[in-house]
């Protein structure tokens, strides 16, 4: 009489091994620009005396600082858009929310060293308010400020988002429903009656944590957190678009029908991801508001929103490293032409944007990865 087979001998299935987050080399250059951010710039603009060669001046320390905000953004951008085929021509709103929030505390730490020397805002005297409006109830406290900072662009992300994606909503229709959201929160916070300043926004910061927000140190611990922020979020990223969440993601833009197919719902990988953008936008604008002094409804406008595409698009869909080089790149371009031509910038945005679409779909990544390509082949 013979035996069944053990349940030892069946075969087993393997798994396939998850790819490394990043290659040696991505890890050297990452280490080199940690090192670079945290390290040599301090000394050189903290430690080398400002008539020495080597001075890093504080201009260039702020202005890195915008771009590393910026370049958040485009890692936003490039998780809903180049993942997961959503194209959002509204994240600025999530950007200016963030901002607002920061903002709102910031106005709260002048105390009594503004013009009407009041513990109201100036905006508030002026307007002949005699509290604070409720929205405000929390804006003295540092701590619910960061809390604030993620949750209200969260939640507005989530209720547009939950709503949006059940309807099934999708290509250009959910581009201009984005958009128009975006500008309606714009007209909403231009009304002085709304608190938020109206359309001078809030401006005139003295003081964070108690300490004054102008000085050298500070705006190098400011330069160093955005550039911290933006490192962790680009590994954060690149491990969850690597995992199982992440391909979910990539079968949404590529076959979200037969995605469904498959037994799996879009909707709760889509929210999620949507949410998580928000949130990368909303962490980008409070870093940003002390580091350029003023926040306004202007940054809800959709020209802001449209350049975050730009960034993703010039550096490459579904990258992650090709959209921060796109933040730098477009934004050290505007920052050098609208001092040598700021008419024609606009025109300039518009054309790459058309050029890259056309003649470089893939983004400066596409280009450097052909570049290499040819190169093993002519070794």
């Amino acid at each position: 009489m013979t035996s069944s087979p053990s349940a030892s001998t069946s075969p087993t299935l393997l798994l396939p091994t998850p790819p490394a987050l990043l290659s040696r080399g991505g890890w050297i250059g990452l280490a080199l620009a940690v090192l670079l951010a945290c390290l040599v710039m301090p000394l050189l603009n903290l430690a080398v005396p400002p008539e020495h060669p080597l001075h890093l001046d504080g201009y260039w320390v702020s202005l890195l600082g915008k771009f590393c905000c910026y370049a958040l953004c485009a890692l936003a951008m490039d998780l809903i858009w180049g993942f997961t085929g959503i194209l959002s021509l509204g994240h600025g709103l999530y950007f200016a929310l963030g901002g607002y929030v920061m903002g709102m505390h910031l106005m709260r730490q002048i105390g009594t060293d503004g013009q009407y020397r009041s513990e109201l805002p100036d905006f508030m005297v002026f307007l002949d308010w005699k509290t604070l409006p409720w929205h405000w109830t929390l804006s003295d406290s540092f701590t619910a400020t960061l809390l604030l900072v993620l949750l209200v662009p969260g939640t507005v992300a989530f209720v547009f988002g939950f709503f949006a994606f059940r309807s099934r909503i999708q290509g250009v229709y959910f581009s201009i429903i984005t958009q128009a959201m975006t500008y309606a929160a714009m007209l909403l916070f231009f009304r002085n009656e709304t608190g938020f300043g109206g359309n001078n926004g809030f401006t005139d910061f003295k003081r964070i944590l108690g300490l004054s927000i102008t000085t050298p140190g500070m705006r190098m611990t400011l330069f160093v957190l955005s550039a911290l922020c933006l490192v962790a979020a680009f590994l954060g990223l690149r491990w969850l678009t690597r995992a199982k969440f992440g391909r979910v993601l990539s079968a949404v833009r590529d076959a979200e029908s037969r995605l469904m197919f498959c037994g799996y719902s879009p909707l709760p990988y889509k929210l999620a991801a949507w949410v998580l953008s928000a949130l990368l936008c909303g962490v980008a604008g409070a870093l940003y508001v002390p580091q350029v002094g003023i926040i306004n409804p202007s940054e809800m406008s959709v020209a802001n929103s449209i350049e975050i595409a730009v960034w993703a698009a010039v550096g490459g869909r579904g990258t992650l490293a090709g959209p921060i080089a796109g933040a730098f790149a477009v934004n050290g371009a505007k920052s050098w032409l609208t001092q040598v031509a700021p008419e024609f910038w606009l025109y300039v945005l518009g054309a790459l944007f058309v050029a890259v679409t056309l003649f470089m779909p893939d983004g400066i990544a596409g280009l450097v990865k052909r570049l290499r390509r040819s190169r093993k082949e002519a070794a």
